[in-house]
């Protein structure tokens, strides 16, 4: 089912009395990088997977966007759904966005997935690299930003390798809005560093890491992984920082055990 919640495309899959579980997908995708989790979670979780503001079928406006905009939308969103306790799932930005609302009210839920994330503001580097990204899709076009952005996304033999899948995730972020594109990647420049937060997360945490992920490689997510008292850290084998699109059957099998130990 698809619903408007002030401007968020959502969509719900399984019974609503079931676990709630939150999807919150990369930068620059859309819902529907998470179908292949969707697709084993919905008998037994209520899993909720939104379009991220600016994103897909979300509301897009004036794309001046931070990344406490996007907290706040998660948290009007769980509100308005009435979600209780749910279990928070991010890749990526998505990640930014989950750790963000776990430091800022912890409580609301039951556990974190982190995949191919990082709690590490942007350094300057990386933020002049935003900006540089800005400025491609402002003078050469979104086209070719994405295409340079998503192909590094993935694992060098992926492309080749899973050409049907890549082929489809790159022409869907083609479709994007250019101002919800560039308002996304102030956002992502826009946040805070968690990290000082991570050793207070309490609820049980799984992290998990492609095993050729150039973007957030596994020394940094191992290391933020020892950061979190209670969490469980797994690579992926075969994948870059788009994991679960790339290696589905293994991110399946672990967050499905992790749920159910929790």
């Amino acid at each position: 089912m698809r619903l408007n919640i002030n401007g968020l495309s959502v969509n719900t899959f399984g019974n609503e009395q079931n676990q709630p579980i939150i999807l919150i997908h990369g930068f620059p995708y859309d819902h529907s990088m998470w179908e292949n989790q969707i697709e084993v979670l919905k008998n037994d979780y209520y899993c909720v997977a939104y379009d991220v503001r600016g994103l897909g079928e979300s509301y897009v406006g004036d794309g001046q966007y931070t990344m406490e905009f996007y907290v706040d939308d998660l948290f009007f969103l769980i509100r308005e759904m009435k979600l209780n306790n749910p279990i928070v799932c991010g890749l990526s930005m998505g990640g930014y966005i989950a750790l963000r609302a776990i430091e800022r009210s912890q409580e609301k839920f039951k556990g974190l997935i982190l995949c191919d994330t990082k709690s590490e503001a942007d350094d300057d580097t990386a933020k002049l690299n935003r900006s540089a990204g800005i400025n491609q899709i402002n003078t050469e076009g979104l086209i070719k930003f994405v295409d340079l952005f998503v192909t590094n996304c993935f694992a060098d033999e992926t492309p080749k390798e899973q050409e049907k899948m890549f082929l489809t995730t790159l022409f869907k972020a083609h479709k994007h809005d250019p101002i919800g594109v560039k308002g996304a990647l102030i956002a992502i420049m826009s946040r805070t560093d968690t990290t000082s937060f991570l050793h207070k997360i309490n609820i049980p945490t799984l992290v998990l890491c492609g095993s050729f992920d150039k973007l957030t490689p596994l020394t940094v997510m191992r290391t933020m992984s020892e950061k979190i008292p209670r969490s469980e850290f797994a690579i992926i084998p075969r994948a870059g920082h788009m994991s679960p699109l790339e290696n589905p059957e293994c991110v399946n099998d672990l967050i499905e055990g992790f749920l159910k130990r929790i």
